[in-house]
């Protein structure tokens, strides 16, 4: 399969914030987010193979139970996701899958973390990629298939407050618990994060959305491998 990195940190956003994680990034996306902050993955994809033997391998060496699976987009490499995932379960590590959620796949995973892309999302109209992107971005079927087979989280990356009549309507229309849902703020810098993040919380109490920070941006910024 394809990826571009693998590392061990903490769990930087979501339920599972702080937990100490193996992180396997694969590369290659289906869509363009404006903001995207692995690019490497997306707009300029790194082309690095590996097996999934040798991905298995890799991951167990740091004797961390809890491993996530991000990208990119992962389910793009559907068999070998299914296999990675029976495999690393078969060895008794949580696995956690960050998709866009507009692919579906059964497979072995503990909890799937949706980040469906709003319209703050969407390249300039003049971009190649707009109208593909634009079509793209929201599969209510697939989120819903998701919600209805696995423990969800479903994280909505936040611009602006504007951003928020998006999220209803989605929420309305899919069925999406409340309690589902979080909000995060764009940003990958320590100070574009903090600039949102007091408006955002303020939104979650009124709505009974969950706020998530981006601790590993806090930390070490806009950085690779952490």
């Amino acid at each position: 399969m394809k990826f571009s990195e693998l590392f061990h940190t903490i769990q930087g956003e979501g339920q599972l914030i702080g937990v100490p994680s193996v992180f396997f990034r694969t590369s290659y996306c289906n869509l363009r987010c404006v903001w995207c902050d692995t690019p490497y993955t997306s707009w300029h994809p790194e082309d690095r193979d590996i097996t999934v033997a040798e991905s298995v391998a890799a991951i167990t060496q740091y004797r961390c139970k809890h491993v996530v699976i991000t990208g990119g987009e992962p389910f793009i490499q559907t068999q070998a996701l299914i296999e990675l995932c029976r495999e690393l379960d078969a060895q008794g590590h949580h696995i956690t899958i960050e998709t866009n959620a507009t692919r579906f796949a059964k497979v072995d995973a503990h909890l799937i973390s949706m980040s469906p892309k709003l319209r703050n999302s969407n390249p300039s109209a003049d971009d190649r990629f707009f109208n593909r992107h634009e079509r793209g971005r929201i599969r209510p079927d697939v989120i819903r298939k998701f919600l209805d087979a696995y423990p969800c989280q479903v994280k909505f990356v936040v611009d602006t407050p504007e951003d928020l009549a998006e999220i209803r309507a989605l929420q309305t229309d899919i069925r999406i618990p409340a309690e589902t849902i979080l909000l995060m703020p764009q940003g990958t810098t320590p100070t574009a994060l903090e600039q949102k993040q007091r408006w955002l919380v303020d939104l979650c109490k009124e709505n009974g959305y969950r706020y998530s920070p981006r601790v590993h941006v806090d930390i070490w910024g806009d950085k690779r491998g952490v």
